[in-house]
């Protein structure tokens, strides 16, 4: 983007063929429907992730030390 107040700015939305099409409320939604179902797999492989590596560390490093004190 120019920093030239000269330079006219114009939007990429300012063309027909960069803007999508409208779609009805029924298209809308069905592809809805569903939700974000991606977004719960990438947080329940992150949270499993997690808790795998708690564990590790809790029966690789707590465990051996034995009771403190």
């Amino acid at each position: 983007m120019s920093t030239d107040p000269d330079v006219p700015h114009t939007s990429s939305a300012g063309l027909i063929e960069h803007v999508a099409t409208p779609i009805d409320a029924d298209s809308a939604a069905e592809t809805l429907k569903h939700g974000a179902r991606g977004a719960f797999v990438v947080a329940g492989i992150a949270v499993g992730l997690l808790f795998i590596g708690w564990l590790a560390f809790y029966f690789f490093l707590f465990l051996p030390r034995g009771s403190v004190g």
